[in-house]
């Protein structure tokens, strides 16, 4: 979307006039030289009018295009919620910090912890799995959701029928 007018006037008021256009006579300043101080004036008085609605349209052109950014960057968001009673890591913050044993190889994320209460402004506050509730909450760019790995299903699979095999014998 153009505006049809130059940065130069939209800040300034008025176009610039080139030392050139002075020395040749540029057919915009000899109408300016033939005008009466009061045509002057009102001619003027009408440029700044039009700078006003100049500078409406390159401030509404400023806002179209942001928009239109905010549209294509907001396409590959991902919205992220999560319910009480969900597991999720956390992020080990601050970002960057790594253990000096482990070097590279240090983790990422922590956890799994239970959301425990849900805040506005995608904030919730977590809960060990021994019970203990963090202090402070955390905003949801912080966390992912917990999904077991293979091993862990496994693991609790096993638990599961040694259980139940205990629960019918007895």
């Amino acid at each position: 979307m153009s505006i049809n007018t130059t940065h130069y006037s939209l800040v300034f008021g008025h176009d610039a006039v080139l030392p050139m256009e002075i020395t040749v006579r540029s057919m915009r300043i000899t109408r300016q030289n033939e005008l009466t101080h009061l045509d002057y004036q009102d001619a003027m008085f009408a440029e700044l009018d039009e700078i006003d609605e100049a500078r409406m349209a390159a401030l509404n052109s400023i806002v179209v295009q942001k928009q239109k950014v905010s549209e294509i960057y907001n396409k590959r968001i991902k919205a992220k919620s999560f319910a009480i009673g969900d597991l999720v890591w956390k992020v080990i913050l601050p970002i960057g910090i790594k253990d000096p044993y482990l070097g590279k190889w240090s983790p990422n994320w922590d956890g799994p912890f239970l959301i425990s209460e849900v805040f506005d402004g995608n904030a919730y506050k977590l809960m060990d799995i021994s019970g203990n509730e963090h202090t402070r909450s955390i905003n949801d760019k912080f966390l992912k959701l917990y999904k077991p790995s293979m091993n862990e299903l496994a693991y609790s699979h096993k638990i599961f029928r040694y259980a139940c095999m205990h629960v019918s014998k007895g």
